[in-house]
Parts: C-alpha cells; sequence; structure tokens
C-alpha cells in the first residue's frame, strides 16, 4: 500500500476513478471534517449530511482536481461552504417559523379565527403558483415542499443543478412580485411548509 502514503499518489489514483484512493482519503479527512462541521453546527445529524455532500462532491469533481495543489485546502473550503449554505438555510427557516408563531398567537389571542379569509388566501397562493410553467412548478415543489436539495432535484430530473437553481430563483422571483401582502407571503410558507 505504499502507493497510498501521499496525497498527490492518492490524487493522481482518483483522477482515475480509483475506489480504494477514494476510499483512502475518505478514511483519512472523514473524521477532521466532521470535527470541523459539528463546531459550526452543533448538530450530528447535520454534521454527517455535509460529510457525505463533501465526498460526494469530491468523486464528482475527482477529474478537476489539481495533485499538485493543497488538498486540505479544497475539502475544508468545501466542507466551509456546505456548512455556511446550510447555516444560513435554518436561519431563513427559523426566521419564517418565528414569524408565522407570531401571526398565529396574534389570531389566536384576538379570537380570529376567519375560514373563509384563510381559504381564500391558499385559493390564491395555488393560483399564482399555477402560473408558473409546468418545470418551475415540479422543481418549486419538490424544493419548498418535499426539502430536496438543488442536487436531489437536479438528480431526480435529469438536469443540471444550475438549471434547477435558475428555475427557483425565476419561480420565486415571480411568487414575491404577485404575493405583495405579507399576511399572503405568511400563509404561502405555512402551506407549503405543512401540506407538501
Amino acid at each position: 500500500m505504499a502507493e497510498y502514503q501521499s496525497n498527490s499518489n492518492l490524487i493522481e489514483l482518483l483522477n482515475k476513478g480509483d475506489i480504494v484512493a477514494f476510499d483512502a482519503i475518505y478514511a483519512q479527512y472523514c473524521q477532521r471534517l466532521f470535527g470541523f462541521v459539528l463546531r459550526y453546527l452543533k448538530n450530528k445529524e447535520d454534521a454527517e449530511e455535509i460529510i457525505q455532500e463533501v465526498f460526494l462532491k469530491i468523486w464528482e469533481n475527482r477529474l478537476k482536481i489539481n495533485s499538485f495543489s493543497s488538498f486540505d485546502s479544497f475539502i475544508f473550503t468545501i466542507a466551509y461552504n456546505a456548512t455556511i449554505t446550510l447555516l444560513r438555510k435554518r436561519i431563513i427557516e427559523q426566521r419564517y417559523l418565528e414569524k408565522l408563531r407570531l401571526v398565529q398567537q396574534t389570531h389566536d389571542s384576538s379570537g380570529l379565527t376567519d375560514e373563509i379569509q384563510f381559504f381564500e388566501l391558499n385559493e390564491k397562493v395555488n393560483a399564482v403558483i399555477n402560473r408558473l410553467t409546468p418545470r418551475q412548478q415540479e422543481i418549486f415543489r419538490l424544493s419548498r415542499g418535499e426539502g430536496l436539495t438543488h442536487k436531489e432535484i437536479a438528480e431526480k430530473l435529469n438536469i443540471s443543478t444550475i438549471t434547477v437553481k435558475n428555475h427557483l430563483v425565476t419561480a420565486l422571483a415571480f411568487l414575491r412580485s404577485e404575493l405583495h401582502d405579507d399576511s399572503v407571503i405568511m400563509i404561502f410558507f405555512l402551506y407549503f411548509f405543512a401540506y407538501f
């Protein structure tokens, strides 16, 4: 196993699709990356998910990895970026949940339970979503409804992650432009997190 002693040898073999070299890199970096990510996320399951994502990216981009560059810097940068992305997503979700709680508390405290208004808001949201292109609707529901990542959606639909991102950006921009009222937007997010 002398050929696996240095990173440059491992990277050269990884470039050729050597699964044993990949396993050796995994064994060498897995625990260090896990500790690094866990310091930020404070959640073992989230950290494990990030590690899976990092090594998937390593394998998918194996032909682009330069054996003469710092692999440590490369792999930890991927882990850091994935961690920051997840943290941002959690912060956004938490902000919406807090707003929804405030709306719900306000309605509960004043005894407002207007089912007709709720139904009308849901109808309005559905009408706007139905005006998206079929592909945008599909991607939007997979993202907001099923909670799939851009990569998971890309794999499911056999398209690139860039295409997924572009469709979501366009869909969200359209929805924001159509749903001006804050209460409608709150119902909109509640609807998708709760029912899809």
